[in-house]
């Protein structure tokens, strides 16, 4: 095999494994010998590309294997050093691409316009808007700024590291801006929660493509402003521009209308994927289990589950979590041990779904022995949302002692959802005395919440307690408190993911 037949032979690896045959084959065969700098480098380029292809996060023998290579280019050119560094980039190393930069500069090899978009991006994980600054000063003196690509990626670092104004000065003194520089600003500017500038910016847009639609409306739903991230969504699909939504933009206004409890919208989108023929994959299948299990259509919810040939612990989690809230314990119960069973690990909103239906359900013991397995037997640790359904679930069961009892053994300091769970089951069975205290513990945590003492009238009144039921009413009066009721209070039912 000669240098011609080599380097297409090497273009056509499709692991590392076939790479490394390449590369020995070379070294046996002596060919690497007579041209060392174009094969190593096209070695390296490889081993770039395979990395971004797989999706390969963090390899130890992936990064050593291309630092030996790149360490026995004699002489690397600017290309090497570019494609070292995109190697760090790609394999969670900033630090080493950094180094490499610095390196770079010392030894007076000229970087180029594809040297300060690798060393920007390695910024970007690095909470220090200066070390940016820099670099930023650098491609401004070395005449690099004009380039769309250095430009682009300073705004997007400078807007992931929050540094909004400097990101939008850059953007607008730049003479040269693409839709990517649009889209970035917008993310920045809905990631910061202005919204008012977000849309501004896309509004003034001459060209959108479907991340510019979709950053937008995922912003909108994510921060609930619903109604606005459906219009939008209407607007694209009706938009002369050509532009089609992509997955990202759909399950955010699945998410948007499971908030509105606006089905008949949703139902509208979920047509639109079928007209469309769209590939319903673990992300799409999720947005449309959590919208109809949300919505209530627990059964469509199911069939969608069921059908879906892509499922990943957020759509077991969808599923969990719906039928837990509408009160199907016991297929919550049943789902969660077949996601075992399937080889799905639980995580904590796994659990938060099933022990909400247990509780809903009355499941004491599966509840119980769910809660002591957790860390145990799952290795998810217990946290206070897990803590506060228990505390609802013995509270709703009568086991006013019990649920004291885990309280007082919690690790941490109960909150107002675990207290509240508590305060709900006294209330329910009338144990005025745990009351009393529980409301105490409620009053330190909330002062200015008079749901309390709404509570306790409620709870004195049942037990015949007429004296101190004017006696809380006074209170109210004389410490002037809203008596508008804290839900945490009452029930314990809400599962937010």
């Amino acid at each position: 095999m000669t240098n011609q037949f080599l380097l297409p032979s090497l273009k056509n690896c499709k692991t590392f494994a076939q790479v490394h045959q390449a590369h020995a084959h070379a070294i046996t065969a002596g060919i690497l010998n007579l041209h060392p700098c174009i094969i190593l480098s096209n070695i390296l380029s490889k081993i770039a590309n395979l990395a971004a292809a797989r999706n390969v996060s963090a390899s130890s023998y992936i990064s050593n294997y291309a630092v030996s290579v790149f360490n026995h280019i004699r002489s690397p050119t600017s290309f090497s050093y570019n494609t070292m560094m995109r190697v760090h980039i790609l394999l969670s190393s900033p630090e080493s691409a950094l180094c490499l930069f610095a390196h770079m500069r010392r030894v007076s090899v000229p970087p180029d316009f594809h040297t300060y978009p690798f060393a920007i991006k390695a910024c970007g994980h690095f909470c220090k808007p200066s070390l940016v600054a820099t670099l930023h000063s650098q491609a401004l003196k070395f005449g690099f700024i004009s380039d769309i690509f250095v430009i682009n990626s300073i705004i997007h670092v400078y807007a992931k590291l929050n540094c909004i104004s400097d990101a939008s000065s850059l953007f607008a003194e730049s003479d040269h801006k693409d839709v990517i520089s649009y889209n970035t600003m917008i993310d920045g500017f809905v990631k910061a929660g202005d919204f008012e500038q977000a849309r501004a910016l896309f509004d003034n847009m001459t060209t959108r493509d479907r991340v510019s639609w979709g950053t937008l409306i995922a912003g909108y739903a994510h921060m609930n402003y619903c109604q606005e991230a459906i219009d939008l969504f209407n607007c694209l699909l009706h938009s002369p521009c050509g532009a089609r939504p992509d997955n990202v933009a759909i399950v955010s206004v699945l998410s948007a209308c499971a908030q509105l409890g606006d089905l008949e919208q949703g139902r509208v989108v979920h047509d639109y994927i079928i007209q469309n023929k769209i590939r319903v994959d673990s992300f799409l299948a999720t947005g449309l289990v959590d919208f109809y299990a949300k919505s209530g259509c627990i059964e469509v919810a199911i069939n969608l589950f069921e059908s879906s040939s892509e499922r990943n612990l957020f759509t077991w989690n969808a599923l969990l979590v719906g039928l837990a809230v509408h009160g199907h314990g016991r297929a919550c119960l049943d789902y969660f041990f077949r996601m075992v069973k399937d080889g799905v690990q639980p995580d904590g909103v796994s659990f938060l779904g099933v022990l909400v239906g247990c509780s809903h359900a009355g499941l004491v013991c599966e509840a119980r022995k769910l809660f002591q397995d957790m860390e145990a037997i799952y290795g998810v640790p217990k946290e206070l949302k897990h803590y506060g359904c228990m505390a609802d679930l013995f509270g709703r069961a009568g086991l006013i002692q019990e649920a004291l009892q885990m309280i007082d053994q919690m690790p941490i300091q109960g909150d107002i959802y675990t207290w509240g769970g508590l305060l709900a089951g006294c209330r329910k069975h009338g144990v005025v005395n745990v009351a009393e205290d529980v409301a105490e513990q409620v009053k330190k945590l909330k002062p200015d919440d008079g749901g309390v003492y709404s509570v306790m009238v409620d709870i004195y009144a049942n037990s015949d307690l007429w004296d101190n039921v004017v006696k809380t009413r006074r209170l109210i009066k004389t410490n002037r408190v809203s008596t508008s009721r804290n839900p945490g209070l009452l029930y314990h039912s809400s599962v937010v993911y």
